[in-house]
């Protein structure tokens, strides 16, 4: 498995706690799109655009992505608005395992102002560990891709 992460400036501390749990605690690879220091402005939007972009890119490699800004809802929109990204706000245990079980997501997103690193870890291992089967929830997952090719261009 590899992932994309990015973050903006209220969430440039829990990016650097979440990349190193996944290097000496998952063994997992990944692309840090930025930002990169404090001193960087770039706005949650054109983060959430490279993340999206990498999972678009067939040959990138990538197929999946985190994403933190302050509330993570922010993030989560702007994801939402690229063709064949299922981004969810993840804080807690239930909804996260729902957002891929249901729900088939492929970006996580997280806010750095409403959950602390320790739930952060928990909620990223649970993401990691689970995979979407279909099941129940598969009519749901496909109406949602027909409304995708329908709106989104």
């Amino acid at each position: 498995m590899k992932l994309a992460i990015g973050c903006d400036d209220a969430a440039l501390e829990l990016k650097e706690i979440i990349k190193d749990y996944l290097i000496k605690s998952r063994g997992i690879e990944f692309v840090d799109v930025g930002i990169y220091s404090l001193d960087e402005k770039d706005i949650y939007p054109n983060i959430a655009k490279k993340v999206a972009n990498l999972i678009q890119d067939e040959t990138s490699g990538i197929d999946f992505g985190i994403l933190i800004c302050g509330t993570g809802i922010g993030m989560a929109i702007a994801a939402n608005k690229f063709k064949g990204i299922r981004a969810a706000v993840c804080h807690d245990a239930f909804s996260t395992t729902r957002a891929k079980l249901s729900n088939n997501s492929n970006v996580m997103t997280m806010g750095a102002r409403v959950i602390g690193p320790e739930v952060a870890k928990l909620v990223t291992d649970i993401w990691l560990d689970n995979e979407y089967t279909g099941g129940r929830s598969v009519h749901n997952v496909n109406r949602i891709e027909e409304f995708e090719k329908e709106n989104l261009v």
